[in-house]
């Protein structure tokens, strides 16, 4: 046929002011997913700043949203305007709002279960493709007068064929396996295209797991079969018109609306946070995509054959743009908690504005390439060249600059079976605890190697590299979903958790340091407690006691810790960096060592000795290395040495310092840590805690191991004596929390480099009450390892406080003051009184 349409496309014909809508709806459909996106992202990272939990129903929530507010206007463009090209648009942006609403409600999938929410995510994004080509075929019917018109004023040929194909559809809509071979070169720059979109995340990004990365390869597949779908030839035609066709329209108009349909699919790709680098490189895909597809419609080209490249490379174009943040990144990274650093977040935004550079120039090149009325499309062998260069090119950066390998998430596996440790020997001051220690370690282990042994032989011989753990009777073990299921049918494991492992940085994150002046004597908090007056007027500065701290390191060469470390082959262990001196690049274990133990006026108990180990890595950890640092304290061992049988419980520090938190995200459960501050306090190993940044909130001491009976839980307070309103609080089911307070607003400290920083939170409270037991302890040796009687002391010894409320209603004031105050601020001139009694 060689009639006129109707109106196929934006023709002389079409009223300016459907166009003119159109217009709106598409500033308005890429506002309101824009917004909708960023904004549920954050929410969810203000909730995990104040560690509370997901909201489970936000993203369905916000997905239903996006659906109306995007959905209806889409509906109107889809039915109301004569022009096709309109009614185009507008169906276009309705299956893609629909589609993204469909693929929100998998958020609901907590981000620890990666491989779960990828699994789902390819598998209804199928779905999603297999409804749009059913609806497809559906209203075929009604425009089978009008394609063929539409497609031959493209100047495709018998553009009939091309249409009515693509619309009736074939075995696989991402290209027919029997007609591959005479599909010319678009497939090839598609995948050329796609490469080049890889290579920032390749040179910034890291992969997860085998089985993580093969779902989201699986994932990013379905992704780009769904943009085929919804993106076909009919789609197409309805923006190639005019006698000759007009290449340049079809670029401009029809990558224009391709761009917001993909943004739509964009936002609905990949967990909470993922998602926001795709919302900037998948829409500059849909110019390339125009580009290609007026390169497949060549006058020349058996139209059939036409449509399945434009679908080819539609699929390989858009699956491998999504792969790069689905494969790269790791959700639970892309965090807010990592914002001010040069870490996660910073090096997705880089990848993304990379990604966006490429996007458009990709968009460009191709334009100018392909879309030019007088354009000859590449060979076929010269796309093939070029896919093959970008791939080598993926394959170097990857190994290069980039991050090869695998960094996936390991299991957890907690046993059913641990130790008993009632009727220890007795004994008061060093010895006893010394003995006490001996025999909970001895223990422990032996616990640990009866009950595990079966479990290991297996492990081992599956090449899971199982982790043998004995302070909670556990391991920790390669593996995803299969393993974790079949771990959890086991009848000696009692529950299996998912241990965070982070994903490698292309380069240092860089030092903290502190701006702060050298102190020039005790420094504010350390005359409100007392603790100056303790020196002064006693003589006690904590000679004889040792602190243990686990956190993000200790700088060992500050001139206020250098003095104060123990030393030997014992006092110091990384299991994550496996670094052999007493190092810290966040800051945070330095502040509180040295609020602890610092010389210069920053320390409780300046004479006090200190040992050191990493349980953090770029502020974030997992059950098993917060075990590691644990096992540690308990039974120090030398560099390279085995926990199970190298331990040297004799050397354990008799104080804990612990200013962290494991919250669900990443990793641990209520309980998970509890065997372990048994262990320690039936060793007579005292241990505090901080009780968290998360006030105001009631019942917000929930994050282990603060909410533990057998730890002191510390919040914080400020100059004036009243409770700094970020700091947790209870009630605690079972026990009264928090314990103490002590000052954690504006202190100064220790910081990386010889430097010095003033620092809040109940982390900078934490530490000085450490301090104070060891000035308690260094006073009153025979009360070591008595950890019952010295809380006693702490509690009864401390000064009021002046609780803050969230509000004047009832039900925020926790319950009552104790849940905010607990017994007060710590005095540690009257405690150490107390102890010397």
């Amino acid at each position: 046929m060689q009639g006129h349409p109707t109106q196929p496309g934006f023709s002389d014909r079409t009223s300016p002011w459907s166009v003119v809508a159109a217009v709106l709806v598409g500033c308005w459909t890429v506002a309101v997913t824009a917004a909708t996106q960023t904004g549920g992202w954050v929410t969810d990272q203000v909730l995990l700043g104040f560690g509370l939990d997901r909201v489970g129903w936000l993203w369905p929530v916000l997905g239903l949203t996006t659906v109306v507010l995007v959905g209806t206007p889409a509906l109107l463009l889809a039915v109301l305007p004569r022009s096709a090209a309109i009614r185009a648009t507008g169906r276009a942006w309705l299956i893609g709002g629909l589609a993204l609403g469909v693929l929100t409600l998998l958020r609901v999938v907590p981000p620890v279960h990666h491989e779960a929410y990828l699994a789902g995510l390819a598998g209804v994004a199928l779905l999603s493709a297999l409804a749009t080509r059913w609806s497809a075929r559906r209203s075929s019917g009604s425009n089978v007068a009008t394609a063929p018109d539409a497609a031959s004023s493209a100047g495709v040929g018998t553009g009939g064929a091309a249409v009515n194909a693509d619309a009736a559809g074939s075995p696989n809509p991402v290209g027919d396996v029997r007609g591959s071979h005479r599909s010319g070169p678009v497939p090839l720059l598609a995948i050329a295209a796609g490469l080049a979109l890889l290579l920032p995340w390749a040179w910034l990004g890291a992969l997860g797991g085998l089985l993580e990365t093969a779902l989201a390869l699986l994932a990013a597949a379905a992704l780009g079969v769904l943009a085929a779908t919804l993106l076909d030839a009919t789609f197409w035609s309805r923006f190639a018109v005019g006698r000759p066709p007009r290449p340049a329209r079809l670029v401009l108009l029809g990558g224009l609306v391709a761009g917001v349909a993909l943004l739509l699919l964009a936002a609905g790709t990949g967990q909470s946070g993922a998602q926001l680098p795709a919302l900037l490189t998948l829409p500059p895909v849909g110019f390339a995509l125009a580009a290609l597809w007026a390169a497949a419609w060549r006058p020349t080209t058996d139209p059939a054959v036409a449509a399945r490249a434009g679908r080819t490379a539609t699929g390989w174009l858009v699956g491998l743009a999504a792969l790069g943040p689905l494969a790269f990144t790791d959700p639970e990274e892309i965090t807010l908690l990592l914002i001010g650093t040069r870490d996660i977040p910073f090096w997705v935004a880089v990848a993304a504005g990379a990604g966006l550079a490429v996007a458009v120039l990709v968009a460009i090149g191709y334009a100018v390439l392909l879309a030019r009325p007088t354009a000859r499309t590449p060979s076929r062998r010269s796309a093939a060249v070029a896919a093959v260069v970008l791939l080598v090119a993926f394959g170097v950066v990857d190994l290069g600059p980039g991050q090869p390998g695998l960094y996936g998430e390991r299991l957890f596996v907690v046993l059913r079976a641990q130790a008993d440790l009632s009727e220890l020997p007795a004994g008061a001051g060093r010895a006893g605890r010394d003995a006490r220690a001996t025999e909970v370690y001895r223990r422990l282990v032996t616990t640990a190697e009866q009950s595990q042994a079966d479990l290991l032989r297996g492990l081992r011989r599956l090449r899971l590299d199982p982790v043998s753990y004995y302070l909670v009777n556990a391991v920790e073990v390669d593996g995803g979903p299969a393993v974790r299921a079949w771990l959890a049918r086991r009848p000696e494991v009692a529950r299996v958790l998912v241990s965070q492992r982070l994903r490698p940085l292309p380069a240092p994150a860089g030092q903290s340091r502190g701006t702060a002046p050298r102190p020039t004597g005790p420094e504010w908090n350390i005359r409100q407690i007392g603790a100056d007056r303790v020196w002064s007027q006693l003589g006690v500065t904590g000679t004889g006691i040792v602190v243990g701290s686990s956190d993000s390191g200790v700088d060992g060469a500050h001139p206020a810790l250098r003095a104060g470390f123990r030393g030997g082959d014992d006092s110091w262990y990384d299991p994550w960096d496996d670094t052999r001196r007493p190092t810290d690049q966040g800051g945070h274990g330095t502040h509180t060592v040295g609020s602890a133990v610092g010389r210069d006026g920053i320390g409780v108990a300046p004479d006090a000795q200190w040992v050191g180990c990493v349980n953090l890595d770029r502020n974030l950890g997992s059950p098993a290395h917060y075990l590691d640092c644990l096992q540690f304290m308990l039974a120090p061992f030398p560099s390279g040495g085995d926990p199970l049988t190298d331990g040297r419980p004799e050397r354990a520090p008799q104080v804990l310092t612990n200013s962290w938190g494991c919250p669900p995200i990443e990793g641990c459960d209520q309980r998970v840590l509890r065997p372990a501050t048994a262990a320690l306090d039936a060793a007579g190993i005292f241990v505090v805690a901080a009780a968290g940044n998360t006030g105001p909130w009631c019942a917000s001491i929930d994050d282990p191991p603060a909410p533990y009976a057998d730890v002191l839980t510390v919040g914080a307070v400020d100059a004036q004596r009243r409770v700094a309103e970020f700091s947790s609080r209870g009630p605690v089911p079972g026990a009264s929390k928090p314990d103490v307070l002590a000052p954690g607003v504006g202190v100064v400290s220790a910081m990386p480099g010889g430097t010095y920083a003033a620092l809040d939170g109940t982390s900078m409270a934490t530490p000085q009450v450490a301090g104070v037991v060891a000035l308690m302890w260094s006073a009153n040796p025979a009360l070591v390892g008595d950890v019952a009687r010295t809380r006693q002391i702490l509690r009864d010894t401390a000064t009021a406080a002046t609780p803050t409320y969230r509000s004047d209603k009832p039900s925020d004031t926790c319950g009552a003051p104790s849940n905010v105050t607990g017994a007060g601020e710590v005095d540690a001139y009257a405690a150490v009184r107390a102890a010397q009694q």
